[in-house]
């Protein structure tokens, strides 16, 4: 009995280790891996198109309480038109799996983006989890920056203070803002990689 527990174990370790392994190929100051997703549109929006901008990428799920708090807020809108008005392409990235919370038709997408003003250059559907487990996404929303060159130079949370309340906002440092204003001023990034906060991504397993 004992025996058939510890080789379970060891299957379970190793097929853990494989999958942990092949979730995340981004890394910070590395090339951010390439990808093709559709949007709600039915338009294909490809990484490599937009060499020589910077890009936001933005994993979120409509009925998660913490990207509530951004949107209900607008502090994510008024992000999206501040940073889109620079030139900076915004990518908002749903990896819920069909079934789970977060998955919506692409006419419920598009209505909720109408209802929130959002204003992201778009909404991008990667129903099967292979460009978050790619990028290692945990939360929505969880954040991520890539340089003109195509460089990933900022993972991990929007802001300092792990909440769903709105009233924490003004109070909290923006992570986001404070990269993206270095880098379009030329600047070093200050804080490359903080921990991500929110509901977990509904992946398939999950």
């Amino acid at each position: 009995m004992n025996k058939l527990i510890m080789v379970l174990i060891f299957f379970l370790l190793i097929i853990t280790g494989s999958k942990l392994s092949a979730l995340s190929s981004a890394e910070i100051d590395k090339a951010a891996p390439e990808f093709a997703l559709t949007d709600s549109y039915s338009k294909t929006y490809k990484l490599s198109d937009y060499k020589g901008k910077f890009v936001v990428l933005e994993w979120m799920n409509f009925h998660c309480p913490f990207v509530k708090k951004h949107y209900k807020s607008g502090n994510m809108q008024n992000l999206q038109k501040e940073y889109t008005a620079k030139g900076v392409v915004w990518l908002s990235i749903c990896s819920s799996a069909p079934g789970k919370e977060g998955n919506f038709s692409t006419d419920q997408i598009n209505q909720q983006l109408k209802e929130y003003n959002a204003s992201q250059t778009a909404y991008l559907i990667d129903e099967d989890g292979t460009v978050g487990k790619m990028y290692g996404a945990k939360t929505t929303p969880d954040m991520y920056i890539i340089n003109k060159e195509g460089i990933l130079i900022y993972t991990g949370a929007i802001d300092d203070i792990r909440s769903t309340d709105v009233d924490d906002i003004p109070k909290a440092k923006n992570f986001v803002k404070e990269a993206l204003d270095n880098a379009l001023n030329g600047n070093p990034i200050v804080t490359k990689i903080t921990k991500s906060y929110g509901c977990s991504v509904k992946y398939n397993q999950n």
